[in-house]
């Protein structure tokens, strides 16, 4: 069957993940997972007198948390969901509007210093546009749906596509069901008319097989998975994908 639609992945597929970092630490100021830390820290002296050990060691054990359920029950909890979880765990209690600050602060972060896009990924999207659907599959983890929305749109990219899966707006993360349903729903078309895009053999490879979906494993930014790879087809670079696509349809 003909593939109509198309959907990427997000990180390491379409902006590389951690490439702000470079830019952060130019700056002066510590990475993303430190400045988290330092923000709750910040906001939970207003309260008490509490040090940045304290504070650490606790964001430490939820984010472990977080991560237990996010591979094993494929969920991504809400930002706002987490931040309370840590002030429960410290027994703080913060004014509505410094609890909403901190949960902004944290959800905005990668908009003070932006991932790169990978070479070639804004022509590819523009060319692919013109004969295919498009779709974004993404977990969402610190930056909400809203945020990576942000970050396609003031790089122009956006609009080409027609279709959005986050895992903060879908309820469930990667390699589950709902997040490929809600893209071939949302674009009208079959799991089998569809291909997707990605850098991990478990969520963008197998997750979509299981579903009928093709699958295409981006190695682009990270090469993770391409030695025992189960994927359709491959490629190091966007110029490539036009050609493994045709390739998959037998042209």
């Amino acid at each position: 069957m003909a593939i109509k639609g198309i959907t990427f992945d997000l990180w390491d597929t379409v902006f590389i993940d951690d490439s702000d970092e470079p830019k952060r630490a130019f700056a002066k100021r510590p990475s993303k997972s430190v400045e988290r830390r330092q923000l709750v820290h910040a906001f939970a002296l207003k309260q008490m007198d509490i040090s940045l050990d304290t504070v650490s060691f606790v964001y430490d054990k939820v984010d472990s948390e977080f991560r237990r359920v996010w591979h094993n029950e494929h969920i991504t909890w809400a930002t706002d969901f987490l931040i309370k979880l840590i002030l429960e765990k410290l027994n703080i209690s913060l004014l509505e509007k410094d609890e909403n600050e901190l949960v902004r602060l944290h959800e905005e972060m990668e908009l003070e210093f932006r991932p790169d896009f990978i070479p070639g990924v804004h022509d590819a999207i523009k060319g692919l546009s013109n004969h295919y659907q498009l779709g974004v599959i993404s977990d969402a983890i610190f930056s909400p749906g809203r945020v990576l929305r942000i970050l396609l749109k003031d790089e122009g990219l956006l609009d080409y596509f027609d279709s959005f899966a986050f895992s903060d707006e879908v309820g469930h993360s990667k390699p589950h069901k709902s997040m490929f349903q809600t893209a071939w729903e949302g674009m009208n078309l079959k799991p089998e008319e569809m291909v997707h895009i990605g850098d991990r053999e478990h969520n963008d490879i197998a997750g979509p097989h299981d579903f009928g979906m093709k699958a295409i494993l981006c190695t682009a930014a990270i090469d993770r998975d391409s030695a025992n790879t189960k994927a359709d087809g491959i490629f190091n670079h966007y110029s490539e994908l036009p050609k493994v696509l045709n390739e998959l349809e037998g042209r």
